[in-house]
């Protein structure tokens, strides 16, 4: 519900007319005709509808006064999030030096006529480390490695793996240095004697070692199929990637390894084999936050009072951790401020501020007056005259930040040998500003709740205030057989941007470890003693429509075809599908009947012949046999695998 606005009269014309003719009555009983003719009655209809309007406008409290009555009670609007994601910086060629890109290096989307450029700046610098190949050994599952680097230099074909492959087996390539956030190429010459793999799917991992252990690195492409043909293997590199010695021998290792075959994939009858390789390093990665950095920004001179407040030029403030660097010039120089939440455990000698992030208002602390009548300064009080910087701070933020894979692509300053930019998974975590009306229904669920969870409702929004980047949370009853007694089950779905084409792919809609851990560290310090808390991702059933549709003469049945895709995916999603387009609903059934309904309501379509569902497992492909509806537990939500559509044209 929202914040009760205060009725200060509710009377309207017809009853201020009523309340006059009576006063005349009684003041001018004389006065006896009060039809709509008489010119008093006129006059009076005049002056009521004067009144009218003056108490509709009354109580039509305007915004300042509704963020006025929040402020009284500690609500304050939330200011937006800034989307992030991960951009790799692609060489011109390989270098011999190191090639640093520094913190808030600037790279946009394209900007089109109808929408500006997104900017992102990267949060951390990054050190694209030139390397080459130097060792080269093969480790047979169980056993001590072998250095086969002589082997290659002499043009030797060297096994990569036992004769028969076992998993475990791995091939270890040394370079020359540790390359942590860095893609690194291998072009790799051999026979084709690894046959039996299939090679868009081969069981094999790349990893490097790093201060963890081994992880796992993520594959560009590999043009060699699996090592079963000349090409180039590109990877990017994990953080924490270092040197470590092998063999006695020192290096930054990388590793391909044998893995255990999946049901039904093609394993290796014999062992590829390498005739050369060559290593060297293409690019890297930092993440890069969707925001503009603002240095160096005068905001004034402290006027030596308590209280004082300052505003930013630019808001609202977001991306870093402190948000704002504040600074005062004083005789021995300039002078750090640090952001505090609130003054409560602020002393007169602590240097603290706070900051409003969506108005950009920077407070000084205050001066309090005690019930003794002692005067109590929160927070240190800047000396008079001294100038004011904001030394660096970050705007922006907000949902134009969530862009699909592949938009950034525009360096927006010139950064020697890098010749592109790109980023490889779509942007995600913008979310815009809270709005008075988001901030007028939220302000009694906050009220009511304190900061302690006990309804569900109540763990439904502590997560969201914990992770407002997320697209949607439900909290259920836990399971006593699985998650214990007097569990709470906290349903966690991450913001998902969809590929070009609109389409989700699985992996996106599963929320990250630290995403999880930020909910469940929040949850875990306001539950109630001896309620148990899971936090977790539900449980997506798949869904393969497998339907057939005519289509009206003269139609093309490849645009139809597309639009009833479209259709599908768009109303069978877990973020926006629906009824009403706000997202599948938890534990909903999908059902036949509905799906025909989609389906002839595309533009084209004269008549749906058939539909067929199939429940299916994201994960494996699987899929069951066909029926006319699917059951969700209340924990689940659809996902859309795969649609199948036959369009039949022209009939004769």
């Amino acid at each position: 519900m929202a914040l009760p606005s205060p009725n200060l009269d509710d009377r309207r014309f017809q009853q201020f007319v009523d309340d006059a003719k009576r006063y005349i009555q009684q003041r001018a009983p004389e006065w006896t005709d009060h039809n709509v003719s008489d010119p008093g009655v006129t006059l009076v209809e005049t002056v009521a509808h004067m009144a009218d309007q003056i108490v509709y406008r009354l109580n039509r409290v305007p915004e300042k006064n509704h963020l006025a009555f929040l402020d009284l009670v500690g609500i304050t609007l939330f200011p937006p999030s800034a989307a992030r994601t991960d951009v790799t910086f692609w060489l011109s060629a390989p270098q011999e030096e190191p090639v640093v890109l520094p913190v808030g290096t600037e790279v946009a989307t394209t900007r089109t006529e109808s929408e500006e450029a997104a900017v992102f700046a990267t949060e951390r610098e990054l050190t694209v480390v030139p390397s080459e190949l130097r060792h080269l050994v093969v480790q047979l599952s169980g056993e001590p490695g072998v250095d086969r680097t002589a082997d290659l230099v002499e043009g030797k074909d060297v096994m990569c793996f036992a004769e028969a492959p076992r998993p475990g087996d791995c091939l270890l390539l040394g370079l020359s240095a540790a390359v942590p956030h860095c893609a690194v190429g291998m072009e790799l010459d051999s026979r084709v004697d690894g046959v039996g793999v299939d090679p868009r799917q081969p069981p094999l991992v790349w990893e490097a070692w790093t201060e963890d252990g081994w992880s796992e690195c993520e594959v560009d492409r590999d043009g060699t199929g699996g090592l079963n043909r000349p090409g180039e293997v590109v990877l990017h590199v994990p953080g924490g990637h270092t040197l470590s010695r092998t063999g006695g021998q020192e290096a930054g290792w990388l590793r391909c390894r044998v893995t255990e075959p999946l049901p039904g994939q093609p394993f290796y009858t014999t062992s590829p084999t390498v005739r050369s390789a060559e290593a060297f390093t293409l690019g890297g990665t930092t993440t890069a936050v969707h925001a503009e950095t603002v240095y160096d920004e005068a905001l004034g001179e402290s006027t030596g009072l308590p209280g004082q407040r300052l505003r930013l030029a630019h808001a609202p403030v977001v991306g870093d951790t402190p948000p704002v660097l504040l600074q005062t010039a004083e005789h021995d120089g300039w002078t750090d401020w640090e952001v505090v939440p609130s003054f409560a455990a602020s002393t007169p000698y602590d240097r603290h501020i706070t900051l409003d992030a969506a108005t950009g208002e920077i407070a000084f602390g205050p001066a309090v007056r005690e019930p003794d009548g002692t005067l109590r300064q929160y927070g240190a009080v800047a000396p008079k005259g001294a100038v004011v910087r904001a030394l660096r701070y970050r705007t922006g933020g907000g949902r134009a930040g969530n862009v699909a894979r592949g938009a950034v692509q525009v360096l927006r300053a010139s950064v020697p040998y890098v010749s592109e930019v790109v980023n490889r998974e779509a942007a995600r975590g913008g979310v815009d500003g809270e709005t008075v009306e988001e901030a007028k229904t939220r302000a009694p669920i906050t009220l009511r709740a304190q900061e302690r969870a006990v309804t569900l409702r109540d763990y439904e929004e502590l997560a969201r205030r914990a992770a407002p980047e997320t697209a949607r949370i439900t909290c259920l009853e836990g399971d006593e057989g699985e998650h214990g007694a007097y569990a709470v089950r906290v349903l966690v779905v991450p913001q998902a941007v969809p590929d070009p084409g609109g389409r989700l792919r699985f992996e996106q809609l599963v929320p990250g470890d630290a995403l999880l851990r930020r909910i469940t560290r929040y949850l875990d310090e306001r539950r109630l003693i001896g309620t148990r808390l899971a936090v977790g991702p539900p449980f997506y059933q798949g869904v393969t429509v497998v339907a057939t549709v005519h289509a009206f003469r003269g139609i093309d049945t490849d645009r139809v075809r597309r639009q009833t895709h479209d259709a599908l995916y768009r109303h069978l999603d877990p973020l926006t599908g629906g009824a009403d387009g706000r997202g599948w609903p938890f534990g909903r059934p999908v059902q036949s009947g509905e799906v025909f309904a989609v389906l002839q309501r595309v533009p084209g379509v004269e008549l749906v012949d058939e539909v067929q569902l199939h429940p299916a497992d994201p994960l494996t492909g699987k899929r069951g046999d066909a029926t006319d509806r699917i059951d969700l537990e209340p924990p689940s939500l659809v996902f859309s695998f795969d649609h199948r559509v036959r369009v039949i044209g022209d009939r004769p």
